[in-house]
């Protein structure tokens, strides 16, 4: 029946765990159905076919499963408990995504579990372990909303999950992001309109796709100009303040500088404004500075950034309401439909762009 999605099983572990490290996961494994059919079984509620009712209490009585008070509670209540893994190295970024999300989960009156996965050989460990303590569903921005392996094994263990600001977001869940391709033309175009030419990138990190996109983008719009890519002129970064240094520092001690750089995001931005100061360059006359987000510190930077603006808050927002209506639709044993929303830019003009010196 609708809802009741088989989990396919390779081997039969959970037979030889002891009796208290038993979940209702492994229940699930053993009898191949969804959480939900398992904690109805156990609740002795309607909606779930003879036959698979069969199943699952055959499942429970060959693992000798017998659940704790907690968990039972946990299997009944009608809360909602769900997960927001991040490992995004910009603070500014993470800040705004909390607020979004933090905003929204109050709201809705769901729990949210706020989880760091800062070291990339634990995270699947820390997924499995929070969709084995029963988590309704997880929400995975940059650079997990990019990690194959993370989004397999929830779509293996069947979890709700919403994917934010991913360049290229499976089908088979909910995605909120804009339009990075669009975005980073638009800032490029800006340049150029303001009579830049020799035009320098600092690219994102390698392990999201958000960047490679920005950087297609800044590509596509200097070739629709007719100006030649200078790949001397393209950096990498790590969407870091850090490596916009490094990068930074690259660009502007170059014989002949680039008059403007278009950063992938506005820590290294920010981190390029600094390095210019440094070296005794004035933003934006001799040298114009543009970012990509609209992070606080955009605004805390003299002089303030132009960039692009990402609605990081209100994507956080929406995937945190996105995935609360998956949730409550399985629980209800609804059809759903992976949602993939497209968020509009915005193209923020401050103080760091000018026309390029003459001469």
């Amino acid at each position: 029946m609708p809802g009741e999605r088989a989990i396919p099983t390779p081997r039969r572990r959970t037979a030889r765990r002891s009796r208290s490290t038993l979940t209702i996961a492994d229940v699930a494994e053993r009898a191949e159905v969804s959480l939900m059919t398992v904690s109805r079984v156990m609740n002795d509620k309607g909606n779930v076919k003879e036959a698979t009712r069969a199943r699952v209490l055959k499942a429970i009585e060959e693992l000798n499963y017998s659940p704790s008070a907690a968990a039972r509670n946990l299997a009944t209540a009608n809360e909602i408990r769900i997960g927001l893994l991040y490992a995004n190295p910009s603070a500014g970024y993470l800040n705004e995504f909390l607020v979004g999300s933090l905003d929204q989960a109050n709201r809705s009156n769901v729990q949210l579990l706020v989880q760091l996965c800062d070291k990339e050989d634990e995270v699947l460990a820390i997924v499995r372990r929070m969709v084995d303590n029963g988590i309704d569903g997880i929400v995975l921005p940059p650079p997990l909303c990019d990690d194959t392996v993370i989004i397999d094994h929830l779509l293996h263990r069947s979890t709700p999950t919403v994917i934010v600001a991913s360049g290229k977001p499976s089908s088979a869940l909910s995605s909120v992001n804009i339009d990075d391709i669009g975005a980073a033309e638009a800032m490029t175009r800006h340049l150029v309109a303001l009579g830049h030419r020799r035009i320098g990138f600092i690219k994102g990190n390698p392990n999201q796709s958000a960047g490679a996109r920005r950087l297609q983008g800044f590509q596509a719009a200097l070739s629709d100009s007719g100006i030649a890519i200078d790949e001397e002129l393209i950096l990498p970064g790590l969407f870091t303040y850090r490596s916009g240094l490094e990068a930074a520092h690259r660009l502007l001690e170059r014989e002949r500088p680039p008059t403007a750089i278009f950063a992938s995001n506005d820590d290294m931005a920010a981190a390029t404004v600094s390095v210019a100061h440094r070296l005794g360059f004035d933003v934006p006359g001799d040298v114009t500075v543009v970012g990509f987000d609209d992070a606080p510190q955009a605004t805390f930077t003299w002089p303030e950034l132009t960039t692009i603006r990402q609605p990081i808050a209100e994507m956080s927002r929406m995937a945190v309401q996105l995935l609360i209506e998956e949730i409550r639709n399985r629980r209800e044993e609804r059809a759903f439909t992976p949602s993939h929303v497209q968020m509009p830019f915005e193209f923020i003009q401050r103080e760091s762009d000018t026309a390029p010196r003459q001469g």
